[in-house]
Parts: structure tokens; sequence; C-alpha cells
């Protein structure tokens, strides 16, 4: 057998792009472009108030932009920035909020930023990594987590 494996600048596995400086941008892009194709749809809708565009965005959008974020939970503030703004630009969809920053359309739609969301999301991760699975040395996290009273572990 005289089989070769051919060199690709990027690779997709389990539905995330990685290319070779092991860098997630081109999966940001992709991700941002099948979310945009789902906001221009919700943007036919004739009524569109927050109680309708909320679980339209958190079903339809959401997911694909934060879809396996804790590999590709990114440090460069360019792909921070492209993924914070396609929520910015989505939640200027609803008439009566669409003139108000984009923080502030959030907490009216009753969604957290991104940024948060991804942040949180890593925290848990962590929390569940370290002190769930009993793996790790206790005394390297002592003092990292701390449940708060009438917490349950």
């Amino acid at each position: 057998m005289n089989d070769r494996i051919k060199k690709t600048d990027t690779e997709k596995d389990i539905g995330v792009i990685i290319d070779e400086k092991l860098s997630f941008t081109d999966h940001h892009a992709e991700k941002i472009n099948e979310g945009s194709k789902i906001v221009r749809l919700i943007r036919t809708f004739v009524h569109l108030d927050t109680a309708i565009f909320k679980p339209l965005y958190t079903a339809l959008v959401r997911p694909l932009l934060e879809y396996a974020n804790h590999p590709w939970c990114t440090h460069l503030v360019k792909d921070i920035e492209a993924l914070k703004n396609m929520q910015c630009r989505a939640s200027k969809l609803v008439p009566q909020i669409k003139d108000l920053s984009y923080e502030y359309r959030a907490q009216k739609l009753g969604l957290p930023t991104l940024t948060f969301r991804i942040s949180r999301g890593g925290q848990i991760e962590t929390y569940k990594i370290i002190m769930i699975s009993g793996k790790y040395n206790q005394g390297c996290t002592e003092g990292l987590f701390q449940m708060r009273e009438g917490d349950s572990a």
C-alpha cells in the first residue's frame, strides 16, 4: 500500500473546523455565515417582537455560534468581536429595541451576551473536570471553588 496522507490547510472534525495553526477563525466564519442565513429568515417575520425573537434566536442561531465552544474558545479579539457582532446584528431585528445599545438590547431580550455565555460555559466545564471527576489532586485545586451555604454537591 502506497497511500499517502494528504496535507490540508483546514480540517473539520465533529463539526469544528481547525487550521494548521490551531486557529478556529474558519470555524467562526462558517458558523457566523450559517447564523446569518437563519437571521435573514427570522427577519421575514411581520410582527417580530421580543417574545417572538428570543425563542427563535435561542433555538436556531445561538446553538450554531456556541457549538463545541470549549475547544475553540478563542483568545483572538477579532474572532470574539465577529461572534459578538453576529448577536448584535440579530438583536437589531426587533423594532422596539433596535436603537438601543447592544448590552441594553441583550438585557431587554433576557439574553446574556455571547462573551458572558462562553466564559460561563468554560467555568462550568472547568468545575466539572476538576471537582466532579475527582481525578485531580485536591491540593492543587484547594480554594479554587467554594460551595455556598445551602448548595449541595
